[in-house]
């Protein structure tokens, strides 16, 4: 956890206050590390930073005056360092503002993040770089480099050009500043959704307003109450039998009380509070994100583009807007009709029986009324099925997945490693066959609304690589979840949504963790094009629905019985269930974002929210309401990495669904191809990193070019 308690500490020196936080390698001392070392830490780490790349800019404009050969060693692995101690420390910075956020950090990262901008500016701009960069790009022609370190120089080479480096003067100078405006806007943009989501809440009181829900769920609500200080009439504690139960719009309480209220009034309410959330008041995200385009067109003007979606298709597998607007449409025309189909299906049993709404159904009835037909079709509760899959033999199914399939042993190392907070766990991984350590792992499951970002996510905490002394650096890597937390005596029971989104995340994870190459720019994610890399992790969510990896881990935590054999079946044949609406939400959010980024123009009559509304009447089965503001918590792409890249989901599960259905044609239950099969993936798809394309990569795991027949059998798509 981020400590105030020393911010007036007046006695210690800079540099010894700040060491935990300049360490510069090894796990994070999390629990040492504290707003003052951020404060006084990160500008002394950049102004080493700075003399070093001063160095080597003049080392290597001397050796270009000289006219010597530059060796790969000269320019890359001295590149690599700068890069990596500003990774590891603002890193951590990063990391823990999202998962430990308080006011104090917040502060101290947005003081500091403005310097972190300009020296990356810097770094990327750094022409005497660039020039050796394409000196070694020159030489390569007349002794060939491994195709690793020739797609590693074009890959810089490439970004350099996309960080500016070719602009001059005052053109440079307005380039830099709208990158540090950019940061600055990104940052601003998921604070004030963050606020604004932990902002409202609803108390309810009577058992009116919660009937419908879930013991679970009620037991949550009458925790968040207790937390919040809510107490029952009389004075007495919250409790789930008797309330008071507090609402919020963090995705464990928000989802399912949209699932299983049977209150329609108050699923209106909640859905108009998540909807509209940073749209309006003091975290009002409108102008934020007009201003985050309107500068992000210009820098893709400057660079030479017609608009961000080009900058953005630069380093990614789709090679034009064309091409990505070609598949959103392929899925759209597929999804359309299948959506329309089932929404007609919800407003039938809506009448059946005798629902008002059913004639006029709004999005705050979908998911009701989506579960009530999913219990009905498949005699299947979502909400049952929690007991049967407690967050430790969730854990253990996946491992002996990872076992059976890549040849792995992953074991808990709890007390081995620093965390920061008292639930995250700490996990070692190695090769089966031969007990080699390879990689390691945090993990930090549940949501803690106010503190926490919102979402699921991977992220490195040390990539492979060499350290100084010759020896090897075993990755680590970070996975985040927000699912439901422990109450009282009871664990984690997840949902099957979680459960997915477990398995989705460490997909992820696998493949930072279990690269072998040895260049540390292209092992693990690093140099993946981002249209590729959910492969791995939409692969892994297809072995939920596997008879062996789900019977193995679905036993009820109480009895220990395992999952009924034929509420397996039912669940796999419910995955496709409403297919035809998820497949259309993820193209909407994918066209959004993509013509605002090649669309939308800056000063034009059309708002935004004006073109997305365009986007909606063709992309969607129900209207959006008026109140619906939901670009103001499109965090993805406005506070995430995903600009003009949301469609890399459904490119990448494109990759995905072909790759598992290269099992799917062996026959699951063949284990001995199944175990080969999966060795063929891990020794290409998660070994091979950014050292080659991904459809290289692809190509030589499935031995053809990718299809997307499978991702459309898969989601429900091909109508009978």
């Amino acid at each position: 956890m981020i400590s105030s308690s020393d911010i007036s500490v007046p006695c210690a020196a800079p540099e010894a206050t700040a060491a935990p936080l300049l360490k510069g390698h090894g796990l994070p001392d999390f629990s040492a590390i504290s707003t003052t070392q951020v404060n006084e830490g990160v500008p002394l780490l950049l102004e080493g930073l700075d003399a070093d790349l001063t160095a080597l800019e003049e080392s290597l404009d001397t050796r270009m005056e000289g006219q010597e050969v530059l060796d790969w060693h000269d320019v890359f692995d001295p590149l690599h360092r700068i890069g990596e101690r500003l990774r590891w420390s603002w890193g951590v910075v990063s990391h823990l503002n999202g998962v430990c956020n308080s006011s104090e950090l917040r502060e101290a990262h947005q003081r500091q993040q403005p310097a972190v901008v300009r020296f990356g500016n810097r770094l990327g701009q750094s022409r005497a770089i660039y020039l050796a960069l394409a000196l070694l790009k020159l030489q390569d022609s007349e002794e060939p480099l491994d195709g690793t370190r020739r797609r590693i120089l074009e890959a810089e080479l490439r970004d350099m050009r996309l960080r500016g480096v070719g602009l001059k003067g005052e053109e440079q100078e307005a380039f830099n500043a709208a990158n540090q405006e950019l940061a600055e806007l990104s940052t601003r943009f998921g604070n004030q959704l963050l606020d604004a989501t932990n902002g409202w809440s609803l108390t309810l009181r009577t058992p009116e307003e919660v009937e419908g829900l879930p013991a679970s769920l009620l037991e949550l609500l009458a925790q968040a109450a207790r937390e919040a200080g809510d107490t029952a009439t009389g004075g007495s504690e919250a409790t789930a039998e008797t309330g008071p139960w507090r609402l919020g719009l963090d995705f464990p309480r928000f989802g399912p009380f949209l699932k299983y209220s049977r209150r329609r009034d108050l699923r209106e309410q909640a859905y108009k509070a998540h909807v509209s959330r940073a749209a309006s008041g003091e975290h009002d995200n409108s102008p934020v994100l007009e201003r985050i385009l309107e500068l992000r067109q210009l820098q893709a003007q400057r660079l030479g583009y017609a608009n961000w979606a080009e900058v953005s298709l630069a380093s990614k597998m789709a090679d034009s807007v064309a091409s990505v607007e070609a598949l959103l449409e392929q899925l759209r025309v597929a999804a359309l009709p299948v959506a329309n189909v089932e929404l007609k299906a919800l407003a039938a049993l809506a009448a059946a029986e005798g629902a008002p709404e059913a004639s006029d159904l709004k999005p705050w009835d979908v998911s009701h009324w989506a579960e009530r037909l999913r219990q009905r079709s498949f005699d299947l509760d979502s909400e049952a099925l929690r007991p049967w899959f407690p967050l430790p033999r969730v854990l253990d199914g996946l491992f002996a997945l990872c076992g059976r399939l890549f040849g792995l042993q992953i074991e808990s190392a709890d007390g081995e490693a620093p965390i920061w907070q008292g639930d995250v766990r700490y996990f070692r991984v190695s090769d089966a066959a031969t007990n080699t350590p390879m990689a390691a792992f945090y993990l930090d499951p549940y949501s803690r609304p106010g503190s926490k970002r919102g979402g699921a996510w991977m992220d490195d905490c040390l990539g492979r690589s060499l350290a100084p002394d010759g020896t090897p650096v075993l990755p680590v890597a970070y996975l985040i979840c927000n699912q439901s937390p422990p109450v009282g005596d009871t664990p984690s029971l997840m949902t099957f949504e979680e459960v997915e989104t477990l398995f989705h995340e460490f997909g992820h994870g696998l493949q930072h963790m279990l690269t072998t190459v040895e260049r540390p720019q292209a092992a693990g994610i690093n140099n993946v094009e981002w249209d590729a890399v959910e492969l791995p992790s939409q692969f892994m969510e297809n072995w939920c629905y596997d008879r062996a990896t789900l019977l193995g881990m679905a036993r009820h935590w109480q009895t220990d019985e395992p999952l009924p054999e034929d509420v397996f079946r039912k669940l796999k044949a419910a995955r496709t269930f409403m297919g035809g609406c998820a497949t259309l939400r993820q193209v909407f959010f994918a066209l959004t974002d993509l013509r605002l980024h090649s669309q939308w123009q800056s000063g034009s009559d059309r708002s935004p929210e004006d073109l997305r509304r365009e986007i909606a009447l063709s992309s969607t089965v129900l209207p959006l309401i008026p109140e619906d503001a939901s670009l103001c918590s499109f965090g993805h792409i406005f506070a995430g990495g995903y600009a003009a890249g949301y469609y890399s989901y459904k490119w990448a599960e494109v990759l995905s669904a072909d790759a598992f259905s290269a099992f799917e044609e062996l026959g699951l239950e063949n284990d001995d191809e199944i175990r080969a099969t999966g060795r063929r993936f891990r020794e290409t798809v998660l070994s091979l990193g950014g050292s080659r394309s991904p459809a290289e990569v692809f190509a030589d795991f499935r031995g053809r070019e990718p299809s997307a027949e499978a991702l459309i059998r898969h989601s429900g798509l091909l109508l009978s």
